[in-house]
Formats: structure tokens, C-alpha cells, sequence
């Protein structure tokens, strides 16, 4: 049973979070694809750039909460299960396949978001006085410089720093801390953008023109 909770938790979390809002909704609503749209990445900031405000705000909640929702409830069957002290665990171990389903979901031919915000969801679960402050940190930053892929990139790292210095577990702050990475190796356009001062800005309560 101890390991089938890991087997369990990386298969349902993998094949849940691989379920995309972006690409629903855009589907659904717009009757266009959102990969074929902007910069074709099927998250929030391309959503919102392409078709606008209205519906942006619940393709954030719907990717933060998938994963959020999957974090709490193996966080407590792992406790549940291997003993106390075992939750961060289970919240780490399950938000780094939800990460990988997102970023490469089979329904969607392994081709999805950058999973920021799926990362940012495991951060609030493990603490969530950091995962507050670095949200924070992230919506001040956007609103002052305007660059959303540097934001949501320093945020997450700032996460990693903080998470040993106030006492997480070692193995629940390294798994985190590779999420972190492959959410930068994720953003590499976006990183090679900023170097050449080719990004485009985000504004956050601005509709589409």
C-alpha cells in the first residue's frame, strides 16, 4: 500500500492536471484553439493577450486549482497512510507530476502550458505564508515592471530559497526546487526575450484592444 499511494498520486495527479483550461475554453467559447493563437502557449497570459480579460481570470483559477486540489488531497492520504510528517511529501511528489502534466499532457499530444502556476499551487501547500508572500511579490512586480514570465520566475525561485531557511523537509524543498528549474528551462524563449528586450509586457486589468 506504501507504494502504491506513490503510484496512484503520480498517475492520477499526471493525467488531471493534463486537462488544459486554456485550450477548453478558448475551444469552447471562441471556437479557436489557443495553441494556434499569440504565442501559442495554451496558459493565462496568452489567453488574456488574445481574447482578453473576461474569461482570463478563470483559466488562472482552473490551473491553480486543479493542481491545488490534487496537492491537499494526497497530501493527507500520505499522511494518512505513511505517518505523520509524510504531508509535504505527498504535496511535493504530487505537484511535480501535475507539473508534468501540464506541461506535456497526453490528451493534448504532450504539448501544454509552462506550468507556473501549477508549481505555484504546490508552493502555497507546503507554506503558505511563502506561497502569499511570493504572490504577492509576483503581482507587484508585474504591476510596477510589467514582465510577467520574469515575475512569476522570481517568485517561484524566491519560494525555493525560502522554504529550507524556514524548515520544510529536505526531500519536499529539492523536489520543489526541481520544479522551479524546469519551470525556468520551461520559459527559455521567454528568458532569451528579456536579454534582447524583445518581451512584451503584461498588464494585468487591461482588456484586449
Amino acid at each position: 500500500m506504501k507504494i502504491a499511494i506513490f503510484i496512484i498520486a503520480a498517475l492520477v495527479s499526471y493525467f488531471i492536471a493534463a486537462v488544459n483550461p486554456a485550450i477548453l475554453l478558448s475551444k469552447l467559447i471562441y471556437k479557436k484553439d489557443i495553441r494556434e493563437e499569440g504565442s501559442k502557449n495554451p496558459g493565462f497570459t496568452n489567453f488574456k493577450r488574445v481574447f482578453g480579460m473576461k474569461w482570463a481570470w478563470l483559466v488562472f483559477i482552473l490551473d491553480f486549482s486543479k493542481a491545488f486540489l490534487l496537492e491537499w488531497l494526497f497530501g493527507y492520504l500520505f499522511e494518512l497512510i505513511l505517518g505523520e510528517g509524510y504531508r509535504s511529501l505527498g504535496v511535493a511528489f504530487t505537484g511535480m507530476f501535475a507539473m508534468l502534466g501540464h506541461a506535456y499532457p497526453i490528451w493534448y499530444k504532450f504539448k501544454g502550458g509552462k506550468a507556473y502556476l501549477v508549481v505555484l499551487s504546490t508552493l502555497w501547500m507546503l507554506n503558505w505564508m511563502i506561497g502569499l508572500g511570493c504572490t504577492v511579490f509576483m503581482v507587484l512586480f508585474v504591476l510596477i515592471v510589467k514582465y510577467m514570465s520574469l515575475a512569476t520566475l522570481l517568485s517561484i525561485v524566491i519560494g525555493a530559497v525560502l522554504l529550507p531557511i524556514l524548515k520544510t523537509p529536505l526531500i519536499p524543498s529539492v523536489i520543489y526546487a526541481f520544479c522551479v528549474l524546469f519551470v525556468i528551462y520551461r520559459h527559455k524563449e521567454n528568458i532569451k526575450r528579456l536579454f534582447k528586450g524583445q518581451e512584451s509586457k503584461t498588464y494585468f486589468f487591461k482588456s484586449k484592444k
